[in-house]
């Protein structure tokens, strides 16, 4: 109450932060309202959310990520984006109820557990898909009550401000953040204002290209697009939104795939790209001779080897791409992964993920621009698209604290992107690796028969290395 009739003095005003995007979260930004670009965390619980000690939660998350409470901003009249970052947290969960909950449900299950199904309700809704309406926070949060005993917490995020190392990061520290209480088990470390874009961080002389060899490589890569080989398309005229189709190896299973890897000197990614292309080539039915070329994309977390080097928890988008061709006519599975992988690294040591940057995006933007240039402008730019590193994680007992019993983490790729986009996860032993693709450019039906070839694939491929 004001002393002496005075009303209080008027609270500061709240001071923001402003910086233009960079080249890659530029692209980010023109992908997202076609479809591609939203990262969704994904909790499934049998416990009902405390929602204020979540709330809280994720204020102390904003706090330390700045990124995290920045609006993206569109200046129409440069058509360039910002990263708008007030100085206090404002991420407000929304809550449904059971009765709200069983409405999306009734509209969106299509049969499909409730869980993948407000997944896939979230992964969909694109709150970015009109940037010159208004500023538009990079995180929301939302709860489901799905039942007495089953309740989902769902974060979406813009893939500009946190890609898939920054979403693990986010996960494990939201977490923490909510068991034992929600004292946190210790302060977090704050990041210094909102970060610097990938393409100001690339060490001293990795980035840079002769023009004409520029030239060259954007004439190879577009050209190259013309040959690609792509799975079959179902409906390339209807609207689209990303599905999910889940792929799980038992704990035996995924111990021989990792070794299988070991082994030969090859990364998990090399084997389910392998598997991949290997599923599409046979679901054609074509003669043993006959090759078909596939791209895959390969996703790099740069962290650790950028100037100077960030923490693997730093919000923002910090991966880069390298893309690689492979003719594929129905060799054995770990011949091509090994070739693949080969390919990959070969890239790598050229510096090809920081020297190709640039002409990635640009091409990324064109096709978004003119989805003519694509198949049957499909928008899409690869069979299958991979995490050079698997997430590994195991059970906690915060896990069981908040009741945890399933999440996913993955992103809308039915914009511009691959036909299946792979975000695997080792847990506790077993590989769960969630299959995004985009519908019904492809059908459920085709996703998950090429997904369950892919399995079959994987495992004989380490049974008939063990006999």
């Amino acid at each position: 109450m004001a002393q002496d009739g005075l009303d209080p003095p008027p609270p500061p005003p709240e001071t923001t932060v402003t910086r233009p995007v960079g080249g890659t979260e530029f692209s980010w930004c023109k992908a997202i309202p076609s479809g591609t670009g939203i990262t969704v965390l994904s909790l499934l619980l049998s416990k009902p959310p405390q929602i204020p000690l979540l709330q809280n939660a994720l204020h102390k998350l904003q706090n330390s990520h700045p990124i995290l409470r920045s609006k993206i901003h569109l200046d129409t009249s440069t058509n360039t984006f910002h990263f708008v970052t007030p100085s206090t947290p404002r991420v407000q969960i929304q809550p449904f109820d059971h009765q709200s909950t069983a409405e999306i449900l009734r509209r969106k299950s299509d049969g499909h557990d409730p869980f993948h199904a407000l997944l896939e309700h979230e992964m969909n809704d694109d709150t970015w898909r009109d940037p010159s309406a208004g500023d538009t926070d990079v995180m929301y949060a939302t709860s489901y009550a799905i039942s007495s005993n089953r309740f989902a917490v769902f974060l979406r995020l813009h893939t500009s401000a946190c890609d898939r190392a920054a979403a693990v990061a986010v996960l494990k520290e939201l977490l923490r953040l909510v068991g034992g209480g929600g004292d946190g088990g210790g302060e977090m470390r704050e990041e210094e204002g909102v970060n610097l874009p990938i393409e100001d961080l690339i060490p001293e002389g990795k980035r840079n290209k002769p023009f004409w060899a520029r030239g060259i490589d954007m004439l190879g890569y577009s050209l190259n697009a013309l040959r690609f080989a792509n799975l079959s398309f179902v409906d390339a005229d209807s609207a689209r939104c990303s599905r999910m189709v889940r792929m799980q190896l038992n704990a035996e299973e995924t111990k021989s795939l990792l070794a299988g890897c070991k082994s030969r000197g090859i990364k998990l990614c090399a084997a389910l790209a392998a598997a991949g292309m290997i599923a599409a080539w046979t679901s054609k039915d074509l003669p043993e001779y006959q090759r078909e070329k596939y791209a895959v994309v390969t996703l790099i977390d740069c962290r650790s080897i950028l100037d100077p080097v960030l923490r693997s928890n730093q919000s923002g988008f910090y991966h880069s791409a390298i893309l690689n061709t492979h003719d594929v006519c129905g060799e054995p599975l770990w011949d091509l992964a090994k070739r693949s992988y080969t390919a990959y690294v070969d890239a790598m040591n050229s510096n090809k993920h920081f020297s190709d940057m640039n002409d990635l995006n640009f091409l990324m933007c064109k096709a978004i621009e003119n989805p003519g240039l694509t198949p049957s402008s499909s928008l899409r730019t690869a069979l299958i698209s991979v995490f050079e590193d698997a997430v590994i994680d195991d059970s906690s007992k915060v896990h069981e604290e908040l009741g945890l019993e399933d999440y996913v983490g993955c992103a809308s790729t039915h914009g511009v992107g691959p036909s299946v986009a792979i975000f695997d996860t080792v847990r506790n032993g077993k590989l769960d690796c969630a299959c995004i693709y985009p519908s019904p450019l492809h059908s459920r039906e085709q996703i998950q028969g090429l997904v369950d070839d892919m399995k079959r694939i994987l495992v004989e491929g380490c049974n008939s290395e063990n006999q």
